[in-house]
């Protein structure tokens, strides 16, 4: 099974910056992409940014430019570096990681607890 921990979340002024962290810890045998949503309130669930085990990485319009995705396989860990922050940025963020218990056998999506972000104009 895998495990989320994330961390970084918190109050930022427009225009400022934000990283946050995902750690994955359990017992799997890889983990395959990684990546963030977002849920903000009375609105979708939207994939913010995903990347995958060789670094392929995936965007949402809304955050081309701004954020950037990175991970560190040797440590499980993806980060969201995000700046530029506007205030509809606001909205929980949430980690998951596609992880396998062996060769081509595939856990279920697992999600971190989220962490709030907040943008003040």
């Amino acid at each position: 099974q895998v495990q989320l921990v994330e961390s970084g979340g918190g109050l930022v002024q427009a225009g400022g910056s934000l990283r946050l962290s995902c750690a994955a810890s359990g017992r799997f045998f890889s983990i395959n992409a990684m990546g963030w949503y977002r849920q903000a309130p009375e609105k979708q669930r939207e994939l913010v940014a995903s990347i995958g085990s060789g670094g392929s990485t995936n965007y949402a319009d809304s955050v081309k430019g701004r954020f950037t995705i990175s991970r560190d396989n040797a440590k499980n860990t993806v980060f969201l570096q995000m700046n530029s922050l506007k205030p509809e940025d606001t909205a929980v963020y949430l980690c998951y990681a596609d992880g396998n218990t062996a060769p081509y056998v595939h856990l279920p999506r697992t999600w971190g607890q989220g962490t709030q972000v907040t943008v003040s104009s």
